[in-house]
């Protein structure tokens, strides 16, 4: 089922067939540098992944990670979505791509047709992202997406400073 289109993408749920996307995109160098190593290095890690976290998400939260396909081929080429975390009072936006799909205006692209999606469909009043002090890039589209920076906070166990944003969706 489709929750958005933009010009140039479908955005969709994940499904287990999608193990193999995923497992590509969680060992990618930008993924294992802003968001963190998750150690799955096989097929079946990769479905454990999906099943324990994003499908998981969806069916428990009603939200989670989308998955973005292009319109041409359906090509997955990342992804993009919300995610409760224990230790952020608002759920986390973010998003994550493909090496070969970076810096083609695809973050913005689907970002903001799921911004749409969380307004329209979900009680949401407000939203955090998080990352890392020296992720320029996604610090600059945080803030083309109108999410302010708010501060530095610890929000994991390894005592990483991230800096904190927020967007209130009223």
């Amino acid at each position: 089922m489709n929750i958005a289109e933009t010009e140039r993408l479908v955005i969709s749920k994940f499904s287990m067939e999608d193990a193999g996307f995923y497992l590509k995109l969680l060992n990618t160098p930008h993924w294992i540098k802003y968001i963190g190593d998750r150690n799955v290095r096989s097929i079946k890690e990769a479905e454990d992944y999906l099943a324990n976290r994003i499908l998981k998400s969806y069916n428990e939260l009603g939200f989670g990670f989308y998955k973005l396909q292009l319109k041409t081929n359906n090509t997955i080429i990342g992804t993009c979505g919300i995610i409760k975390r224990d230790t952020l009072e608002a759920p986390d936006f973010g998003f994550a791509f493909l090496p070969n799909f970076e810096g083609q205006g695809f973050g913005y692209e689907a970002s903001v047709a799921i911004l749409n999606f969380i307004k329209v469909s979900l009680s949401l009043n407000k939203l955090f992202a998080i990352t890392l002090p020296n992720n320029t890039r996604s610090i600059s589209l945080l803030e083309k997406l109108g999410f302010k920076y708010q501060k530095r906070v610890k929000p994991f166990e390894d005592e990483e400073e991230l800096l904190l944003f927020i967007k209130h969706l009223d």
